[in-house]
């Protein structure tokens, strides 16, 4: 599935790890970052979730 920036995300229910369930109405009018990522436990999900946290700021500042 492909999304693209400012569009409408497609309805689903993501299960978040607090054991709540997201949907996209639940953000709706809100900015909303969704971030995948491959495998936990994995030195490369390792590296590429520290790069994410330490560079969202500067991220959401470009848009």
């Amino acid at each position: 599935m492909t999304v693209e920036i400012g569009k409408p995300i497609p309805k689903c229910a993501i299960p978040a790890t607090s054991g709540l369930t997201f949907t996209p109405e639940s953000a709706k009018g809100k900015k909303l970052v969704i971030y995948f990522y491959p495998k936990d436990m994995t030195p490369g999900c390792t590296a590429e979730s520290g790069e994410f946290r330490d560079n969202i700021e500067a991220r959401v500042r470009q848009r």
